[in-house]
């Protein structure tokens, strides 16, 4: 890997030495995400494999172009799981990707986001220097801010070449029901249940129906059962994985239309329901709004931001109105001085994030 570490280190000071974007890409199942690709690609599969796996610490290590097959591989012979659930895209998803990306899944709701489980990292900068940040156990703080900084940096800020990871152990019992309702029946439904002692792991409203899992204790689950009713939801490890996959029907679609955009919004749990144009999805309790829609940007930002929310262009759709939601002014001057601090000739995945970025 000294080899791999060494080109890296060529490429980047070349790249910097003349100011020329380098792309970083893994196995490439996200390039639809973000604004434009640029740049002369920096693939990161050859710096691949777990350097450290303790199950007792609860602790996986890997370097960034690591598979997501390869690791649930590791962790699923201990009974062990990423538990923010990111998508696999056939498993070829890098560890690295997910982390630049910040892409969680259904599980989100329950035990947090990608960010929330990044220990540590290791980083080359544009200066081509490795820089390393957190740890490799849940009890070392030190960092911590500066290596969950760079989940859903969009490789902006420098090449990320390996992480910790915190894992949890599979839970011992699962269901999943569903619920024949409005969205605005499911989105009280699912607050109610919120601020209740329940073991909710995952929901997804569409179409009137509601379908909830539980996770945990036997008896938690059983009781849960008992006592939110509902219907037995039909294949549910099925529906859970293409929800996850984002192939769940209501996504059927998007990138084969240009004139029709796939939203995310992210929102209070608490907010109404949104009138927008299109279809909606909702998961993690209703703090995920997906919507397909022809309507604006500028009309679907406002709905955001009135709740106290914001929104993103996932797929398809016309990125010249920015993918991400556009900054405030102070914040912007954070992500620029940032930027200028760990790329100051601007080389990794310019215009990825933001279009003067």
């Amino acid at each position: 890997m000294e080899n791999v570490l060494q080109t890296f280190k060529e490429r980047i000071a070349t790249a910097t030495a003349s100011k020329s974007p380098l792309r970083i890409k893994g196995n490439g199942t996200k390039d639809w995400y973000g604004q434009s690709l640029q740049g002369e690609v920096l693939d990161t599969t050859a710096y691949s494999g777990i350097i450290a796996y303790d199950p007792t610490e609860l602790v996986v290590t890997a370097r960034a172009g690591t598979s997501l097959r390869e690791i649930g591989k590791a962790l699923s012979e201990k009974n062990q799981m990423l538990a923010f659930e990111p998508p696999r895209f056939d498993g070829l998803a890098t560890i690295g990707g997910i982390v630049a990306s910040g892409l969680s899944g259904p599980r989100r709701q329950a035990v947090g986001s990608v960010r929330d489980f990044v220990l540590g990292a290791v980083l080359m900068d544009g200066k081509a220097d490795v820089l390393h940040f957190g740890g490799q156990v849940m009890k070392n703080v030190a960092g911590y801010d500066v290596s969950r900084l760079l989940t859903g940096s969009m490789g902006t800020l420098g090449l990320i070449l390996e992480v910790s990871i915190k894992v949890l152990p599979r839970p011992v019992a699962q269901q999943s029901l569903q619920f024949a309702m409005t969205q605005e029946q499911a989105l009280h439904q699912l607050n109610v249940w919120g601020g209740q002692p329940l073991p909710l792991s995952a929901s997804c409203w569409h179409n009137g129906l509601l379908a909830i899992r539980l996770s945990g204790a036997q008896a938690a689950v059983d009781a849960a059962i008992k006592k939110m009713g509902g219907d037995a939801l039909p294949e549910p490890e099925k529906f859970w994985d293409r929800l996850r996959e984002q192939e769940h029907a209501f996504f059927d679609g998007v990138l084969q239309d240009k004139e029709q955009g796939l939203w995310r919004l992210s929102v209070p749990s608490v907010a109404p329901v949104l009138n927008l144009q299109g279809e909606q999805c909702i998961e993690w309790g209703g703090a995920q709004r997906w919507l397909k829609t022809t309507a604006s940007a500028t009309e679907i930002r406002a709905a955001a931001e009135q709740v106290g929310g914001h929104a993103t262009l996932f797929k398809g759709g016309d990125k010249s109105v920015g993918v991400f939601h556009p900054l405030q002014p102070a914040v912007g001057r954070i992500h620029r001085n940032l930027k200028n601090a760990f790329d100051p000739a601007g080389i990794f995945n310019p215009g990825r994030m933001f279009t003067n970025f």
